[in-house]
């Protein structure tokens, strides 16, 4: 099985034991990564203008059949990995790089055979055929696995920044909706080492100022002129996504385990 990002990432912290999945020196790390963080996202979601790309490459509507067609859907994804940056370029790069990651495996598998590939239902179909007993846990279905993960996590988060959702006592500030998003989308499938640090995570989250402004190519607009441009976004992208969670419920490809 191909482990994400993640398993490496965390491997090279200091103190790490692979014995335990625990770091020696945990609490000092964590502490030091939330100080450090929100300072250094708030300089380089001002300056980040990739996010502008998320509005400028829409996800295709869905088909009345709810098939993702292969290509069209890895055009569009290919852009979203810069999504991270704005939340922490440093923290989140594992997630970043994971998402990237799993983008070239499956557009690999893809590259092999466009035609027999069109869909990604029909990729796993043909790998769960091909790989019989290591099914699901291999090749661009593994990918696509964790790739909706990825996926999730960024809608829930865009959604509920759309429906308002905000700490009272700092409205600014953005850590409700990550913490949302992290809740419903990837932590359930985090072991607690992971889920520790992204504790100290949130800590480092941008401002919600900062991070509108980085969806605008680093103008000042509007925050409901931005949260409409998120809402025509969502749309699509969410769409697409429940189409590929609802494939993997239909072929008995889902995996529980954690990293």
């Amino acid at each position: 099985m191909d482990p994400p990002v993640f398993l490496s990432y965390r491997a090279t912290l200091p103190g790490y034991s692979h014995a335990t999945g625990c770091s020696k020196v945990q609490n000092c790390l964590l502490e030091e990564i939330a100080k450090r963080t929100f300072v250094k996202n708030r300089l380089e979601c001002v300056r980040t203008e990739e996010m502008a790309l998320l509005m400028e490459h829409q996800f295709r509507q869905m088909p009345a059949d709810r098939q993702v067609e292969t290509r069209p859907f890895l055009e569009a994804v290919s852009y979203l990995p810069p999504f991270f940056d704005c939340l922490g370029s440093t923290i989140f790069a594992p997630l970043k790089a994971d998402l990237a990651s799993n983008i070239t495996k499956i557009k690999a598998v893809y590259d092999t055979n466009p035609v027999r590939f069109k869909t990604l239902q029909q990729i796993l179909e043909a790998e769960k055929e091909i790989h019989g007993a290591e099914w699901p846990k291999t090749g661009a279905t593994l990918a696509l696995l964790w790739l909706k993960r990825g996926l999730r996590f960024i809608q829930v988060f865009l959604q509920s920044l759309v429906d308002g959702e905000k700490d009272d006592t700092n409205p600014n500030l953005i850590r409700v909706n990550v913490a949302m998003a992290y809740e419903i989308a990837l932590k359930r499938y985090h072991g607690w080492f992971v889920q520790q640090l992204f504790k100290a995570v949130l800590f480092g989250s941008p401002y919600k100022t900062d991070f509108m402004k980085a969806l605008s190519k680093g103008r000042d607009v509007k925050e409901e002129e931005c949260l409409e441009k998120i809402r025509k976004f969502l749309v699509n992208f969410t769409a697409t996504v429940d189409a590929i969670y609802d494939i993997y419920t239909k072929l008995n490809a889902e995996l529980d385990y954690t990293v």
